[in-house]
């Protein structure tokens, strides 16, 4: 409750005014059956000044009455629209300053659906809210004591009716409340799973597995579909019940009411208001059975969203001026565990890197070598030991500090939906025309930039789909060399290019940022081997450091990955 109470402020107003528009709408729609009343006596008894002057009356309430709900609904749209969307601003923002570990504790389909139909849940109850909470009891209260007033030897019939509403409302809701936080987990999980499926739409075709997925896919809908069709049944058989309940209650009060004309012939005129009244509490009821419902399937995206509110972020930054850093890089005794691992990923790394020095970092899958380069730019802290950028350890460093000295360019080049120059821009927010023809020269891209009809203003059509994987590549290395970073990270981001263009790159990047410190993840040695220095990793250790004759003579894990890919290449 209290994210609705944080984001209800700013509009307090709006808020208020649905209220008052609420309350006025009830009033309306209580006064009604009382002067209905009234004209039926008056037209008993024969006087028509009496009827003129009611039936002016109604016709004035019911206008009020109606521009009033229409006041109710717009100002309860605004106020639930609008609280909506900033707390969905609020999320988001709040998942921008996640790290790599708390993304993965939700996952990013669970995520989506966090930011999208929780929130589309929340925003209903925020709705029905405004638009029924305060006429529920109104409602009721004013209709029970009217109801009385128009009838009072019925009083039983009423509380008959109450009661049995009641408990059919308990019965069918506490039933409901159990399926909704299953059905709101099963839509993550089909999210999830189209997510998947979809973006490796390649793979499920190559290996023929389009049968398998549907039935995944199938067996989770299924749990889906059977949990909502419980809830829907529940529906279909309360709504029936209440209008038993309620017509049961209007024969036995027309019933009893004919009994009652030979005593009091007024009646008949007071039968009318009673049923409207019978109906209306009926009806206060149902709404306070559906808001519970509502209420019930809000509170748990509420506490989702609530979950992701709550979370503190793993790595924070400190709030402290800009440094002016060189491109020194120390790891000073580091080592590495992943949260849900029970072994180290590296284990004492113990390393010095001098600025403008271009080093290779190689091993074996799984040796470490991109979780030690996810450490440099604190995309994970690591589990012991301290990293120094400059001689200043990178957790004394604010975020865009650490960012503006260190670009990440990973081996899966990711592109936004967008333009060629907005992902450029990534890189550096005010890069101009010149900037970008520097680095995607740098990257070996202008070949085929300049070939577009728009250039930077080309298209990215979303995941990138309208460039090649090696064009992908070239894009996502202009966007890491296009700020000038002092420590620039290569993470096998040419394994998609050809051995040409793969080598006008390595030569543009030490023509063009020869006082850059680079690091070259790679797989293969010929992408290293003119590196000032090669670091070896071995199942997470720091097991040799030299250049490639020295590494020939000194590293049997080295020489070892060496003769295995001379001897492909034969």
């Amino acid at each position: 409750m209290s994210i609705l109470k944080q984001h209800l402020k700013p509009y307090w107003g709006v808020f208020s005014l649905s209220i008052l528009a609420t309350v006025i709408s009830v009033a309306s729609s209580l006064w009604q059956p009382k002067l209905l009343q009234d004209v039926l006596e008056g037209i008993m008894k024969g006087d028509q000044d009496k009827v003129r002057q009611i039936g002016i009356y109604l016709i004035v309430i019911a206008v009020v009455g109606l521009i009033a709900g229409v006041v109710n609904t717009i100002t309860s749209a605004m106020t639930a629209q609008g609280m909506t969307a900033d707390m969905r601003e609020t999320t988001f923002r709040k998942i921008q300053t996640f790290s790599f570990a708390n993304i993965e504790k939700f996952s990013v389909g669970n995520l989506s659906v966090r930011l999208t139909n929780d929130m589309t849940q929340v925003q209903n109850v925020i709705m029905m809210t405004l638009q029924t909470i305060f006429r529920i009891p109104i409602l009721f209260v004013g209709s029970f004591i009217l109801a009385m007033n128009s009838i009072p030897s019925l009083w039983w019939i009423i509380v008959l009716l109450v009661i049995a509403v009641f408990i059919i409302t308990f019965l069918s809701m506490g039933s409901m409340g159990k399926h909704f936080g299953a059905i709101q987990n099963l839509i993550d999980k089909i999210n999830n799973l189209a997510k998947e499926n979809l973006m490796g739409t390649r793979i499920v075709k190559s290996f023929v597995q389009e049968d398998n997925e549907i039935s995944r896919f199938s067996k989770t809908s299924n749990q889906l579909e059977h949990h909502t069709t419980i809830v829907g049944m529940l529906f279909s058989v309360m709504i029936p019940a209440f209008m038993l309940v309620a017509n049961l209650a209007v024969v036995a009060s027309i019933y009893f009411v004919g009994n009652l004309v030979d005593t009091d012939p007024e009646a008949i005129a007071a039968i009318a208001s009673f049923m409207n009244y019978l109906m209306q509490i009926m009806m206060s009821i149902i709404m306070g059975g559906m808001m519970m419902m509502m209420a019930s399937r809000g509170a748990v995206s509420l506490k989702r969203l609530q979950e992701i509110l709550s979370t503190e972020p793993d790595i924070v930054y400190p709030d402290v001026p800009d440094q002016d850093l060189a491109g020194t890089l120390e790891f000073d005794h580091v080592s590495f565990r992943y949260p849900e691992d029970d072994r180290n990923t590296l284990t004492d790394i113990n390393f010095k890197i001098n600025a403008g020095e271009m080093i290779g970092i190689v091993g074996a899958t799984g040796a470490g070598k991109s979780t030690m380069a996810q450490l440099i730019p604190r995309l994970f802290d690591p589990t012991e030991g301290q990293i120094k950028i400059g001689g200043v350890p990178i957790k004394d460093l604010n975020e865009h500090n650490l960012h503006s000295a260190v670009s990440f360019v990973l081996q899966k080049a990711i592109l936004f939906s967008g333009t060629i120059a907005q992902n450029l821009k990534h890189g550096k927010k005010d890069a101009d025309d010149a900037d970008m023809d520097r680095a995607t020269g740098i990257a070996q891209a202008k070949e085929f930039i300049e070939k577009l009809a728009d250039q930077y203003d080309a298209t990215v059509e979303e995941r990138s789909a309208n460039f090649s994987g090696g064009q992908k590549q070239r894009l996502s290395i202009s966007r890491g060399v296009i700020g000038q970073p002092k420590i620039l990270i290569l993470d096998d981001s040419t394994s998609a290019l050809d051995a040409r263009s793969e080598k006008l790159v390595k030569e543009a990047l030490d023509r063009e940022l020869a006082g850059t410190t680079t690091l070259i993840i790679a797989q293969k040695i010929s992408s290293v081997v003119n590196a000032d220095r090669i670091l070896v990793l071995d199942e997470g250790r720091l097991v040799g450091v030299g250049n490639h004759h020295e590494l020939l003579e000194t590293s049997d894990v080295y020489r070892e990955i060496f003769e295995t890919q001379k001897g492909k290449r034969g």
